[in-house]
């Protein structure tokens, strides 16, 4: 499969997103004026310039009005765990200050060498390894390297690979990643149906191909997960940075290390759009 880079970074218009959670460290800013940002509807809104979200942290946002930087970085990701380690709550405010030098680095109106360059200086000033039990690291190399995900998935085929017994498999996969293993299945089913939408295919094929059901059951995945439909995330432009996974010999217990690459990516085009009408739930 094509799941999103370690990092992804998109921009463009703003939007209001529904109350939604993802496994995915998150950076929300405005490159203008501010975003609101809450922990849930009952929960009062907070007024700032950029905020960072943890991983599986229920979020609503409304940005609208301006341009929308977002950042996606992978939880298990050495850059993630480094992150995870300074947010101190679930959703924090970035400071002003800090704020204001971003957007000095990125301009008004970013550019991919603008966004790469602001990458570098800033955000992969720190990092840190990950523990991830070897058994699971074959498998999340195992469903990054999947051609696509109506492969075996089953809890039996993944606690194979692991070299684990299931209910074993299920605590370490849980332990190492922060979620349970079918929640990331998931999570790694939208990624796939998004980088499809971005190539211009239709939610209705682009659901088939990930294992959704239809096109109504991805819409609704994508606003429980991501809070908007795949039209409300068609942003112009995105810069990515990746690593790969590499398998550790099955005594190493010692925790794996990233490599990172650097890529840019062309501006993305208008995700096309077909099928049933969004529904909530």
């Amino acid at each position: 499969m094509a799941p999103w880079p370690q990092v992804q970074i998109v921009w463009g218009p703003g939007f209001a997103a529904a109350p939604h959670r993802h496994h995915c460290v998150q950076l929300l800013m405005t490159l203008r004026g501010s975003l609101r940002i809450r922990g849930a509807p009952q929960k009062r809104w907070r007024k700032c310039p950029a905020v960072w979200i943890r991983p599986d942290a229920l979020h609503e946002l409304d940005a609208r009005g301006g341009t929308l930087l977002i950042g996606f970085i992978s939880a298990e990701s050495d850059l993630g765990a480094a992150l995870c380690d300074h947010i101190g709550s679930a959703i924090q405010c970035v400071p002003a200050r800090e704020v204001g030098r971003w957007r000095i680095e990125l301009a008004p109106t970013p550019n991919e060498a603008r966004v790469e360059r602001w990458l570098l200086k800033f955000l992969l000033r720190g990092q840190r390894t990950v523990a991830i039990h070897p058994g699971v690291l074959r498998v999340l190399s195992y469903l990054q390297d999947s051609p696509s995900m109506l492969e075996d998935l089953s809890l039996k085929k993944l606690a194979d690979i692991a070299a684990l017994s299931p209910s074993r498999f299920m605590h370490a996969f849980t332990e190492s990643v922060g979620v349970p293993v079918r929640p990331y299945i998931l999570w790694l089913r939208l990624q796939q149906a998004a980088c499809d939408m971005t190539e211009g295919a239709t939610v209705t094929s682009a659901a088939h191909r990930a294992g959704f059901s239809d096109g109504a059951h991805l819409t609704r995945t994508f606003r429980r997960m991501l809070g908007a439909t795949p039209s409300d995330l068609a942003l112009l432009n995105r810069v990515t940075l990746g690593f790969s996974l590499e398998d550790l010999p099955p005594s190493e217990a010692t925790p794996r290390q990233a490599k990172l690459v650097l890529a840019s990516a062309a501006p993305k085009p208008q995700i096309a759009h077909a099928g049933a009408a969004p529904q909530s739930g």
